[in-house]
This record gives structure tokens, C-alpha cells and sequence, in this order.
């Protein structure tokens, strides 16, 4: 398993957040066989798994209540170690190979309203107690909503990317690259933030930072959402990723097109961002419900 992971870390060069999850999923497949079998199980053991193995495993997943996804990205990690030990001519199972996962139930992202999503972020600053931390915590969020950004995305960007200019070069999943505008309030934001920052940040250290001048964690933004949303009656799904689905679905809203907004996300496919165009009808119905004389009175 060592070497895989090695292998997907140097060669593939999985994020650190890809490889941890993809450990966790084979570690737990060869727990199961381990019970299942009365054995760890050796190379040998593992071509001769069959149709009613993998079946056995996927319905001991469904039980322990994992939901759809993270079922479908548990197979594509055995799938891919499997793979792995294929080439290397360690291991040749076409049980593995072939397994697909449940489809996925189809789900429509959540965006904020536009007064919703530019409040979180005017309130952001209040629950901290000092300046240059609110002036952080509201950097990060319109960071999130302004460029359509990934949490993870914006808590990787260097200090050297500051100050932003017109355009800013991301890094996102699987290494690829893509270049998205800088509003003015974005920037704005940013430069509040390094004004108040009582820490030296170095230009190749990150470009946010906790209270105590380490790398800011997903986990803090994620918490004052938490907390934004009972102060200001927001939904259980107005998360840090709701401010990322609000600048696609306000983007498609104001007419832009779904190549672009494609574009500006960093989806590998077309179909991901067509998603929004869901979110837009369901606007406009409702809108049209509110509004329309004969939906009012339900002819």
C-alpha cells in the first residue's frame, strides 16, 4: 500500500487531502477482507477476488451508512490500486477493474441569495475579536464569492500573490491550472487584511494565517459559517462552498455564458456546471409563482 501511495504522491501528485482519503478507503477495504476472508490477505488473495466479494463489501459500506459519494470515490480508489498493481504485473483482477460504483443521486447546488451572500461576508468581521482577524475573516469569504474559489483553493495561495492584480492564477483539483478576474473588492479586502496582520508573512508562506501565525485551517472558516448562520438565519447549507455555488448561479443569472463560468470554476466537464442552469429555472419558477396574477390564484 506504501508504495501506491508513493507512487500516487510523486508521479500523480495527488493533493496531501486526495492521497489521506484514498489510504483511509484502502485501508478500510482490507480490514473488510481481513474479516471476510479470516485473513489479511496476500497478492494471491486479492486476484482471486470475485463479482461477490466486491458485492459483499459494497453492501458492508451501505450498512455503515456511507452515502453515495463517498461509495463512488472508495471504488475509484480500489479501482486505481488495483490498476497499480495490474501494471506493475503484481496483481490481475478483472472483478477490480471493472467495478463501478452506485450512480450518484443528482444534486442541484445551494446557492445564497445575492443579499445573503454579500451580508455573511459584511458580517463576517463581527464575531472576531480582533481587527486584523476580522478583516481576515472577511478577506477569505469575499475571496470565496468574488472569484469563485474552492476553500482550499484560496487558503493555498502564497503571500507573494498579493497584491492581487487584474488576474489570478489558481491551482486546483488534480494540479490544473486556471486564471480568474480580481473584482476591486477583492483585492480591496485582501490589502485591509495585510495592512492589520500583525505577523511577518514570508512570500512563499500562505497568504491567510490563524491567530497564532500558522496556515489558517479550512476548519476556521467552516466554523464561523457555523456561526454566521445562526446570527443571520441562514440555511444549514450556507457553507464556505455556497459562496462558491452563489458566484456561479449570480454569474449565470446576470447572463453569463456556461463556457465561461466553466471556465472560471475550473470543472473539468461541461455537464458539472450545466448544474446551475437547474438552480435558474427553479429561480425563475419561483419568481414566477410569487409574481404571476394566475399563479397567485392557482389557475
Amino acid at each position: 500500500m506504501g508504495d501506491w501511495l508513493r507512487y500516487l504522491t510523486t508521479e500523480r501528485r495527488g493533493s496531501a487531502h486526495t492521497i489521506e482519503a484514498y489510504g483511509r478507503d484502502l485501508r478500510q477495504f482490507l480490514a473488510f477482507l481481513a474479516e471476510h476472508l479470516g485473513a489479511l490477505p496476500d497478492l494471491a488473495a486479492l486476484a482471486q477476488l470475485g463479482p461477490r466479494d466486491f458485492r459483499a463489501y459494497q453492501a458492508r459500506r451501505r450498512t455503515g451508512g456511507q452515502g453515495a459519494s463517498s461509495a463512488a470515490r472508495g471504488l475509484s480508489s480500489l479501482r486505481g490500486f488495483f490498476r497499480y498493481l495490474d501494471r506493475k504485473g503484481l496483481v490481475h483482477n478483472a472483478t477490480a477493474l471493472a467495478t463501478r460504483a452506485p450512480k450518484r443521486p443528482h444534486g442541484v447546488p445551494r446557492p445564497l441569495t445575492q443579499a445573503a451572500a454579500l451580508n455573511t461576508i459584511e458580517e463576517a468581521g463581527a464575531l472576531a475579536d480582533e481587527a486584523w482577524i476580522a478583516a481576515r475573516d472577511e478577506a477569505v469569504l469575499t475571496l470565496l464569492y468574488g472569484c469563485g474559489l474552492r476553500i482550499a483553493e484560496a487558503l493555498s495561495l502564497r503571500r507573494a500573490a498579493a497584491p492581487l492584480r487584474d488576474m489570478l492564477r489558481i491551482v486546483g483539483k488534480g494540479n490544473k491550472e486556471r486564471v480568474v478576474p480580481v473584482l476591486p473588492q477583492v483585492a480591496a479586502r485582501i490589502e485591509a487584511y495585510l495592512r492589520l496582520c500583525p505577523h511577518a508573512l514570508p512570500k512563499d508562506g500562505p497568504l491567510f494565517i490563524g491567530e497564532k501565525g500558522g496556515p489558517l485551517s479550512p476548519r476556521v472558516v467552516q466554523r464561523n459559517l457555523e456561526r454566521l448562520r445562526g446570527a443571520l438565519g441562514l440555511p444549514d447549507d450556507a457553507t464556505p462552498h455556497a459562496l462558491r455555488h452563489s458566484f456561479a448561479t449570480h454569474l449565470l443569472g446576470a447572463g453569463g455564458d456556461l463556457r465561461t463560468i466553466q471556465e472560471l470554476l475550473g470543472h473539468a466537464s461541461l455537464t458539472t456546471t450545466q448544474r446551475y442552469t437547474e438552480v435558474d429555472t427553479a429561480r425563475l419558477l419561483a419568481a414566477y409563482e410569487d409574481a404571476h396574477p394566475r399563479a397567485r390564484r392557482g389557475e
